[in-house]
């Protein structure tokens, strides 16, 4: 079995560039050139990001004749979501608590107001009958 650090994990996801080139390789293998004319900076600088986001090992290289072609590996990012996961828990119980709020005074409002517009129909009403 295959051990992450979550340091050099979470390090490689620091920078948007990195994450950037991680969400290009979703959808499959490319050329190191082709990640390259993807971003404004120079080659030299996209082929350190690329050492970077591999000695993380968030991405496989290979060759492929002259190029180097480069794959999304996502078991680091495991971690990554194991850590998310504990807060995603409590958002989403914090959620729940906020739609129960919210639904009960949208409930509450709404008998107010349709307690107000019985009301004020009786009272037209009740002067409708009187003016007779």
């Amino acid at each position: 079995m295959v051990t992450y650090s979550p340091q050099v994990t979470f390090n490689a996801l620091a920078d948007p560039t990195r994450r950037a080139v991680l969400d290009m390789l979703r959808s499959g293998s490319l050329p190191a050139g082709r990640i390259a004319r993807a971003f404004p900076v120079s080659r030299p600088a996209i082929s350190k990001h690329l050492r970077f986001l591999r000695r993380a090992r968030l991405v496989r290289e290979r060759r492929d004749g002259r190029l180097r072609v480069y794959e999304l590996n996502a078991g680091p990012l495991r971690i990554v979501d194991s850590w998310i996961s504990q807060y995603r828990a409590c958002w989403e119980a914090n959620l729940r608590s906020l739609k129960t709020f919210v639904e009960a005074e949208h409930a509450r409002q709404l008998q107010a107001f349709i307690g107000k517009k019985n009301s004020a129909a009786r009272t037209i009403s009740k002067k409708k009958g009187t003016n007779s």
